[in-house]
C-alpha cells in the first residue's frame, strides 16, 4: 500500500501510562520505528511532546479511551505544530492475538501511516469548555429533581398531603410553608395561612392537607434535603451565567456579527447631531444560539446544548444526515440475507439524544407547526418513544441547516403534509365519509384553498 505520511506516531494512552510508536522515513529511503513509554504526568506528557518535535513528527494518532486521551490532547494541543486524530477503538482493533501496549500504538501508526484511519470529531477548546459546563448543568438539574422528590417523600411520610392541593410543592407558597414547617410551626391555620396568589382561594383544602403527623424526625430530613435543593439551585444558576458569558465571550479569531438593539425596519432620516444607534457585537456562538431558538420547542437550555454538543460550525459534517448518524439518532442497519433484523439506534451522544427528545416532546405539543403535525402523522403506527426520536433525528437535520446557512427556522405549517399530496387527502376523506354511509359529492369552488395549493 502507498505510505501517504512520511512522520507519524500513534499512541496506546493509558491512565498511568502513554505508550508512542513514532514510525520515520528518511530521506535517503530508509525505514525506522522507535518506540517509547511515558507516563501521564504533566511533566512526562510535555516531555513526549519535546520528543515528537525533535523527531519531526506531525501527525499523532491515539485510541479514544475513556477521560485518559484528554490531557494527552490538550497538552499536545497546546504544544502546537501537531495534527491529532482520535479514532475509535472499535473502528481500528487489532487481529487477536499478540496483544501488547506496544503492538496496539504499533498498529495505529502503521494504519496512520498508510492514510487508513478516520478521525472522530473533536471540537474547539472553546466548545470543549461549553459541552463540559451544559453537562455539568444537566446532572446539577437531575440533582435539583431528585431532591424534590425526595421532599415529596418526606411530606407524605408525614401525611402531609400539599401535593394533592399545590401544583408546584415547591412554588413560592409551598416553599413558606416548608420553612415555616422546618422552623416548628405545626398550626394547619397558620401553615395554610401563607398561601400566595390563586392558591388563597383553596385555604380551606390547604388546612386539611397540612394537618398531619410531623415529627422531629421528619423536620431534619426536610430541612438536610431543603439546604441541598438551595444550595443545588445556586450551583445551577452560577453554571448558566458562566455558560452565558462563554457564549457571549467575542473570540478574535471568530467571525462576529454586529446588530443594533433596535428592530429591523426603514430608518428615518437622523437629526441633526443625533448619534447612530449603537451596534451590539455578538459572539459566533451567541448568534449560533439564537439562531436556534427560533426552532419549535427548543429553548435557551437546549439551544447552548445543541451548540455545546455539535459545535457552530458545520463544515466538519458532510452532510446532515451524517451528523444525525454521529448522534445516534437515525435508523441502525442489521440486515443479513434479505431480512431487516433491527432499526434500533445506534450509540451515540446520550446528552445530544436526551435534549433533542425533550424538545421533541415540547415541539409535539405547540400549535400549527409542521413538527407538531409530523408526530401526529406518526404516532398512530410507530408509537410515542420512536416517533420521538423520529421528530429529534428532524429537529437535529434542521439545526443542521440553521447553523449551515446562518437562517432563522422558516415554518413550513401544521398543512404540509396535506399540501403534498391534496388528492390523496380528498380520497382518503370521502373514502371515511362513504365508510360512515354518506353519499359524497364533490363541487369544486371558485377559489381553491390557499392551504392546499
Amino acid at each position: 500500500m502507498q505510505l501517504v505520511y512520511r512522520r507519524c506516531c500513534g499512541m496506546d494512552v493509558h491512565k498511568e501510562s502513554v505508550t508512542a510508536c513514532l514510525l520515520l522515513i528518511d530521506d535517503d529511503g530508509e525505514f525506522r520505528a522507535e518506540k517509547r513509554v511515558y507516563g501521564t504526568m504533566t511533566r512526562d506528557l510535555q516531555e513526549l511532546a519535546g520528543w515528537l518535535k525533535s523527531q519531526g513528527a506531525d501527525r499523532i494518532a491515539m485510541e479514544a479511551t475513556g477521560v485518559y486521551w484528554k490531557p494527552v490532547w490538550n497538552i499536545l494541543e497546546a504544544a502546537g505544530g501537531f495534527e491529532l486524530l482520535l479514532v475509535n477503538a472499535q473502528h481500528v482493533k487489532n487481529v487477536p492475538g499478540r496483544k501488547t501496549d506496544q503492538k496496539d500504538s504499533e498498529w495505529l501508526a502503521d494504519l496512520l501511516q498508510h492514510g487508513l484511519l478516520r478521525g472522530s470529531f473533536v471540537p474547539p477548546l472553546e466548545i470543549r469548555q461549553l459541552r463540559d459546563l451544559t453537562r455539568m448543568r444537566t446532572r446539577v438539574r437531575q440533582d435539583l429533581a431528585k431532591y424534590a422528590n425526595r421532599i415529596q417523600k418526606v411530606l407524605e411520610d408525614a401525611n402531609i398531603k400539599l401535593g394533592t392541593v399545590a401544583s408546584d410543592v415547591l412554588g413560592v407558597s409551598g416553599r413558606h410553608m416548608l420553612k415555616a414547617l422546618i422552623a416548628g410551626q405545626d398550626d394547619p391555620k397558620q401553615l395554610a395561612d401563607l398561601a400566595r396568589g390563586r392558591l388563597r382561594a383553596r385555604i380551606e383544602a390547604l388546612e386539611l392537607a397540612l394537618e398531619g403527623h410531623f415529627t422531629g424526625h421528619h423536620g431534619f430530613q426536610l430541612k438536610t434535603l431543603f439546604e441541598l435543593l438551595e444550595f443545588g439551585e445556586a450551583q445551577f444558576n452560577k453554571l448558566g451565567i458562566e455558560i452565558q458569558r462563554l457564549i457571549t465571550k467575542l473570540n478574535a479569531h471568530a467571525p462576529m456579527q454586529a446588530v443594533a438593539d433596535e428592530a429591523p425596519g426603514p430608518e428615518p432620516e437622523p437629526l441633526p447631531l443625533t448619534p447612530p444607534l449603537p451596534l451590539t457585537p455578538k459572539s459566533r456562538l451567541q448568534t449560533a444560539v439564537e439562531l436556534l431558538k427560533t426552532i419549535p420547542g427548543v429553548d435557551e437550555l437546549t439551544a447552548s446544548m445543541l451548540v455545546a454538543e455539535i459545535g457552530a460550525n458545520m463544515d466538519q459534517f458532510p452532510g446532515p444526515h451524517h451528523l444525525a448518524s454521529w448522534a445516534g439518532l437515525c435508523p441502525g442497519n442489521n440486515e443479513s440475507a434479505g431480512k431487516r433484523r433491527s432499526g434500533k439506534i445506534r450509540k451515540g451522544s446520550p446528552w445530544l439524544r436526551r435534549g433533542l427528545c425533550q424538545a421533541a416532546w415540547a415541539a409535539s405539543r405547540t400549535k400549527n407547526t409542521y413538527l407538531a403535525a409530523l408526530y401526529r402523522r406518526l404516532i398512530a403506527r410507530k408509537g410515542k418513544k420512536r416517533t420521538i426520536v423520529a421528530v429529534a433525528h428532524t429537529m437535529l437535520i434542521i439545526a443542521y441547516h440553521i447553523l449551515k446557512r446562518g437562517c432563522p427556522y422558516q415554518e413550513l405549517g401544521a398543512d404540509y403534509f396535506d399540501r403534498l399530496d391534496a388528492k390523496g387527502l380528498q380520497k382518503r376523506l370521502v373514502k371515511k365519509l362513504t365508510s360512515l354511509g354518506f353519499q359524497v359529492t364533490l363541487t369544486p369552488t371558485a377559489q381553491p384553498s390557499p392551504q392546499l395549493q
